[in-house]
């Protein structure tokens, strides 16, 4: 078990570089321009982000939980300066601005089925206030968590809409903050892909949750309703139900996620591929969830909840050490039926030993 000494936030985006990286080089100026501007404007946060740590400015001094959220939304009135003008304070009443309103509606989505569904009081269990920068930049084609906040942009209106109309990109975003405070997952290869997959698996949930859909309800996709009127084929960022299928376009390129590990990615871009090779462990989740029917946030959902805060998982685990745990987890807390078998067979479909 690997010592997590202090935090090392990561600046996590929900649109993956290798995805932009493909648009910037389309052959039509104007998508590719626009495209390689977010590019320059990630470059610079992650720097930023390293400075950050480096200086040792990082997590906040830890508030007492009430049980209640503390939401706060900034316009940052397309500049790059956060946090921006204060626009709507917890408990205030929704104004006119819609970006502003879904902002604070998906940061109480997150923080209800955290609390809810697993006592957790905010992203790092101590009631933390949950602040959210909107119309950053302009045609800024993402949204990210910097360690600290929540910062969105309004995308271009062409390939992008504005990043908070799936809650699920909200709830991706956040959920990078209680990795950040638990497990803490480096975020590199196969524990980064992890990282991102948990992400994954928290959003959806915090959709369902939000929608009061079932496993069999729900559609399992990462960022419906994000793809703006220039992508033709393509009904999100990724899929967890069938990875590799979420957009096959000609300006996005084809998903390139596996769903097993004989399709395992190798590449040393995207950080090792932490946005592709998450589908596997995506799609385990999904066949564990589906498997045992009902609501996925209950019993799989709280098996994945145990493990990445049980405080045995390693910041660099690898995927047959993230399966293993949850093998244990549903075993402690569900005893040797339904859930431990759904769970390992999950595993064992995608190619990832448990034992």
């Amino acid at each position: 078990m690997t010592h997590h000494g202090g935090f090392e936030p990561v600046f996590c985006t929900i649109i993956p570089p290798h995805v932009l990286d493909h648009v910037a080089r389309h052959e039509d100026p104007a998508i590719a321009d626009r495209v390689a501007r977010t590019l320059e404007r990630d470059s610079l946060q992650r720097t930023r982000r390293r400075v950050a740590i480096a200086r040792g400015l990082t997590a906040a001094a830890p508030a007492a939980g009430t049980g209640k959220p503390r939401r706060t939304i900034y316009d940052a009135q397309h500049t790059t300066d956060l946090p921006g003008r204060k626009v709507r304070a917890e408990g205030s009443e929704p104004g006119k601005d819609a970006t502003v309103n879904r902002a604070y509606a998906g940061l109480g989505a997150t923080f209800d089925l955290f609390l809810n569904a697993y006592g957790r009081d905010s992203i790092d269990g101590s009631g933390l206030a949950l602040d959210a920068t909107v119309h950053y930049d302009r045609d800024y084609d993402n949204a990210f968590w910097d360690g600290q906040q929540m910062v969105f942009g309004d995308g271009d209106g062409e390939l992008f809409l504005d990043f908070t109309i799936p809650v699920d990109v909200i709830g991706h975003e956040l959920t990078h903050g209680v990795t950040q405070y638990t497990a803490n997952l480096e975020y590199y290869g196969q524990s980064g892909a992890l990282n991102e997959s948990v992400s994954d698996v928290f959003g959806s949930l915090i959709k369902q949750y939000a929608l009061g859909q079932s496993a069999d309800q729900a559609d399992w996709l990462i960022g419906a309703g994000l793809l703006g009127p220039a992508v033709d084929r393509g009904e999100a960022l990724r899929s967890m139900k069938a990875p590799g299928t979420a957009y096959d376009d000609d300006v996005l390129g084809k998903d390139p996620q596996p769903a097993t590990m004989a399709d395992y990615v190798k590449t040393n871009r995207d950080n090792g591929g932490v946005h592709i090779n998450s589908g596997i462990p995506n799609h385990a989740f999904y066949l564990f969830a589906t498997e045992l029917g009902g609501n996925a946030w209950e019993k799989a959902g709280q098996v994945w909840y145990d493990t990445l805060t049980g405080g045995e998982l390693a910041d660099d685990a690898r995927f047959p050490d993230f399966a293993k745990l949850t093998v244990a987890a549903a075993k402690a807390r569900y005893g040797e039926g339904d859930v431990l078998k759904a769970v390992t067979s999950a595993w064992t479909q995608v190619g990832v030993p448990t034992a």
